[in-house]
């Protein structure tokens, strides 16, 4: 059993900023990677930022400069520091562990909005 606890989410002001939280648990033997994704109404699922367990981090194109990923192995936390936030960033935003526990899967948290409205 894993589960993924994502908190932080909520309504920001354009030009506000948030940190997402995502701590992961159970039986756990070692999380490889761990990153977020979001979907907005009406489009498919995208990339937001992932972080392996040695600090690499990727970032959808788009996101870089604003969007800041990071993790805390210790705590099997992992955050994302969202900056200068526009309306467009209006989404519900997934955690996403890539996770060894009785099997090595991808598990995903339960989601968590995000509005971006003045």
């Amino acid at each position: 059993q894993v589960q993924l606890v994502e908190s932080g989410g909520g309504l920001v002001q354009p030009g506000g900023s948030l940190r997402l939280s995502c701590a992961a648990s159970g039986s756990i033997f070692r999380i490889y990677a761990m990153g977020w994704y979001r979907q907005a109404p009406g489009k498919q699922r995208e990339l937001v930022a992932t972080i392996t367990s040695g600090g690499r981090t990727n970032y959808a194109d788009s996101l870089k400069g604003r969007f800041t990923i990071s993790r805390d192995n210790a705590k099997n936390t992992v955050y994302l520091q969202m900056n200068s936030l526009k309306p467009e960033d209006t989404a519900v935003y997934y955690c996403n562990a890539d996770v060894w526990a009785t099997i090595r899967g991808d598990y995903w948290g339960q989601g968590t909005q995000v509005t971006v409205s003045s």
